[in-house]
């Protein structure tokens, strides 16, 4: 069993161990995931004739509910002041969701499956990211959560390889690679349980309610205004299913379409953890502004055209936004946040970027179906542009209250 070394890593410029195998739980569940996350858009389409708004919704209340969920997690991982015990239950109902996808023979059941599986990831979500933030030295939060997220990302690239071989191997047996992915939902499960020992906290004879109003009003402005960025980061970023619908629109054949969620995380894995590196060391606003920039650039690209050279330059700038933002953003979200409160502040995070996505993703897919795909992707670079004006409008304002500092 692998202890926490958050001590000793602080004192070697080291990650601790279990920021490792944290790591390698969420690459085990990403393979298991994308394995079918990258097929089930396509899946639903073709074998089970569902409308592109239809693919929007199923994803948007799949995705929100697991970012909602993540309020509930985090603030009874505050209350019970343990992490671990729910991170395990959400990786198992995770693991557990799986044989429902190689069974599901309508779209309900689709839905149901992918509803555990969210509740599931929205369960362990806020649980895992405090426990790096508890297990990882302060000045080494970025790069904590970048590795983790690298690792994670590994996963989402290996998944789609994965089913890309299976289908090929299979005549494209979408169910056989469902079944398939069961195997590292349940290693990841093993891992956690067994590789994984959380720090001892200190004691306390009354557990106190992180929702109360006086806990509340003790997380600052600053981490407010993280939430509300995050929230509009997600109505740019609506699903990746539409980059495989976008994919399958150019005419790649079935057994290839996971090759633009492998392409796009990639380049998410290579760029995450050295930006996550950066943000230790330069100023946040900078990179959310690059984050954004990238975005608006993949969202033009991919409006202009399907065709083969454009589609992977956009899924690319894609994968790199991914890349900048995504452990940025946790890494403002545990900076900001007490430490007896930061399973709640990743919760509420995580809450009110569930109702964007909700949102984000259902608007995308009634444009898509009523305006086509480039007037989707238009409408993310437009919510792009609106962050990108909340970011320069705030640093306008901290310069007029504050002495010239560098970014």
């Amino acid at each position: 069993m692998i202890a926490n070394d958050s001590n000793q890593g602080a004192g070697k410029r080291r990650l601790p161990t279990a920021i490792w195998t944290l790591g390698f739980v969420s690459l085990l569940m990403d393979i298991s995931s994308e394995m079918i996350h990258s097929l089930l858009p396509v899946f639903l389409v073709t074998t089970l004739g569902a409308s592109a708004l239809v693919v929007g919704l199923i994803e948007g209340i799949a995705e929100a509910t697991a970012l909602i969920v993540k309020v509930f997690s985090g603030v009874l991982s505050d209350y019970w002041r343990k992490r671990k015990s729910l991170a395990v239950l959400g990786y198992a109902l995770g693991a557990l969701s799986k044989p429902l996808f190689a069974v599901a023979a309508s779209v309900g059941m689709v839905f149901t499956a992918r509803f555990v599986d969210r509740i599931g990831k929205g369960i362990r979500g806020a649980p895992r990211d405090a426990l790096v933030a508890d297990i990882a030295p302060i000045e080494m939060r970025g790069a904590a959560f970048g590795l983790r997220q690298s690792l994670d990302t590994v996963g989402a690239f290996v998944g789609p390889l994965l089913a890309i071989g299976l289908m090929l191997l299979w005549a494209n047996n979408f169910r056989a690679v469902f079944w398939v992915a069961v195997i590292p939902g349940v290693l990841a499960v093993v891992l956690l349980v067994f590789g994984i020992r959380e720090p001892e906290r200190d004691a306390v004879t009354h557990p106190i309610n992180p929702i109360r109003r006086e806990n509340l009003r003790k997380l600052p402005r600053a981490y407010w205004w993280v939430v509300a960025i995050g929230a509009v980061f997600t109505l740019a970023r609506f699903s990746e299913a539409f980059l495989v619908l976008r994919a399958a629109e150019g005419g790649l054949p079935l057994a290839l379409v996971p090759l633009v969620l492998i392409g796009m995380n990639v380049v998410y894995s290579i760029s995450a953890y050295p930006f996550g590196l950066l943000s230790d060391r330069i100023g946040h606003t900078r990179l959310l502004a690059l984050g954004l920039a990238v975005l608006i650039g993949a969202d033009i690209v991919l409006a202009y055209s399907n065709e083969w050279t454009w589609l992977w330059l956009g899924v690319s700038l894609w994968g790199l936004h991914m890349g900048i933002t995504q452990g940025l953003l946790a890494t403002m979200v545990a900076n900001a946040a007490p430490a007896d409160l930061r399973g709640t502040a990743f919760g509420f995070f995580n809450l009110a970027s569930g109702v964007a996505l909700l949102v984000a993703s259902a608007l995308a897919g009634l444009l898509w179906d009523q305006f086509g795909a480039p007037l989707t992707f238009i409408a993310g670079a437009m919510f792009s542009g609106i962050a990108m004006l909340a970011i320069v409008a705030r640093e306008a304002a901290r310069k007029q209250t504050c002495p010239p500092t560098s970014l």
